[in-house]
């Protein structure tokens, strides 16, 4: 076997890696007589691409691939398989009439599982029906591209490139990305009950799934937003919902103004306090199957219910009154604790005729209203009902309408 180097490969970045190849080389048996290594200027990562024939694939690789291999060796940075896709179910009975794969990434490590050194980054779905080809004896040779002596940067941004390259979901994204910032965000769920322990987010938002990167983030991002309001009949509130799909500078800049974070007493109750509501309402609706329980049992993972509880939490930190009557919501309802029917028929005159009630969106006014009524629940702490729902309506259009007089007056007397 003959390797040619890329000329921006250095000689001794050569020796560094060489060994390595060649032992790839050994192994796999790739078809061309001569492996060409390049290096991506980008990220200065070391690669090949060659076809390898599916028997020594499949008996060296593994899908179980941890992003972070050292300190996180439990979760994963690939999305789970779609079993039921129609187009892996075609992709199956293409490998087994014989067709030759491409465009599979994976990185060649010989750090952990020392079994499978060959890590697939991108392709499972493919190699899973290249698997069940090989069992029924269809041997063809495979496209793959491999990549030496990754650092942690250069893993992230080949898992960012292969995932995006199939159109994943920007819950992956998040988790990925937040997997390599370190498990804090994790463990503090797995500590609070949002997150079942050893469980990691769900790489897509889905009813009855774990909660997702961007979910854990908003409950965070606005109780602190919450925690800073001096006057909440005088003030916007409305919270925000935390981006997706890339880095969010307001949740950054939350961590960085709160390097206590993690070990914050009040946020873990927030936090213990909204889990122990969300089993509640989901339990509550498990147990009747009469009505339409999978989206009232979910109810709790609304954003702008997420948002609006947290960021009234937040605001009742230094009320200790108000705020026990808020997390006890759970304890003194005589139904599902947020009364989701009759959520489902709240409305008020200026909601347009496709408006199927509040916690049915998640824009700005629908936060908004929402903190209004967790606000106002918690002066008594009686619950949900439709008249308070009603109030909080009342009294969230008063407060905007009081907020555009400041504003105009504001501007009158400059």
């Amino acid at each position: 076997m003959q390797v040619e180097y890329d000329v921006a490969i250095k000689s001794e970045e050569c020796e560094s890696f060489k060994e390595e190849i060649m032992d790839f080389a050994d192994l796999f048996c790739p078809k061309e007589q001569v492996l060409y290594v390049l290096k991506d200027k980008l990220t200065e990562a070391i690669f090949c691409e060659c076809h390898v024939p599916a028997g020594e694939l499949i008996k060296n690789c593994t899908i179980d691939v941890p992003l972070d291999p050292d300190d996180q060796s439990d979760y994963r940075a690939n999305r789970e398989l779609v079993e039921d896709s129609s187009a892996y179910a075609q992709m199956k009975l293409d490998a087994k009439g014989g067709r030759i794969f491409s465009n599979i990434v994976a990185e060649y490590n010989m750090e952990f599982d020392e079994e499978h050194p060959l890590k697939i980054i991108g392709g499972q779905h493919r190699i899973n029906a290249i698997l069940e080809a090989l069992e029924q004896g269809v041997d063809e040779y495979h496209g793959i591209k491999v990549y030496f002596n990754l650092n942690m940067d250069q893993r992230l941004d080949v898992q960012l490139i292969s995932n995006t390259n199939i159109a994943v979901s920007a819950d992956l994204l998040d988790r990925m990305l937040e997997t390599v910032k370190g498990p804090e965000l994790r463990n503090w769920c797995h500590e609070v009950g949002l997150l079942n322990k050893e469980s990691d987010f769900a790489d897509k938002k889905q009813r009855g799934e774990c909660i997702t990167v961007r979910e854990a983030r908003t409950f965070i991002i606005n109780y602190y937003l919450g925690c800073e309001i001096v006057d909440f009949d005088k003030e916007k509130t409305d919270g925000i919902i935390a981006k997706t799909g890339g880095n969010d500078e307001q949740w950054d800049n939350i961590k960085e103004e709160h390097p206590e974070l993690w070990e914050d007493r009040k946020l873990k109750c927030a936090g213990e306090a909204f889990a122990k509501l969300a089993n509640k309402q989901r339990n509550f609706f498990s147990e009747d199957g009469q009505k339409p329980s999978r989206e009232y049992a979910d109810k709790a993972f609304n954003y702008a219910i997420i948002a609006a509880w947290a960021f009234v939490a937040g605001t009742l930190s230094k009320n200790e009154v108000r705020c026990k009557r808020h997390y006890e919501l759970p304890d003194h309802s005589k139904k599902d604790p947020l009364n989701a029917e009759a959520l489902a028929t709240a409305r008020h005159k200026s909601d347009p005729e496709n408006y199927r009630g509040l916690g049915t969106r998640t824009d700005a006014k629908e936060r908004g209203r929402l903190i209004e009524l967790f606000y106002l629940q918690a002066e008594d702490g009686k619950g949900i009902t439709k008249g308070l729902i009603n109030l909080a309506l009342s009294k969230y259009f008063a407060k905007q309408a009081n907020l555009e007089v400041q504003k105009v007056e504001k501007k009158v007397r400059k």
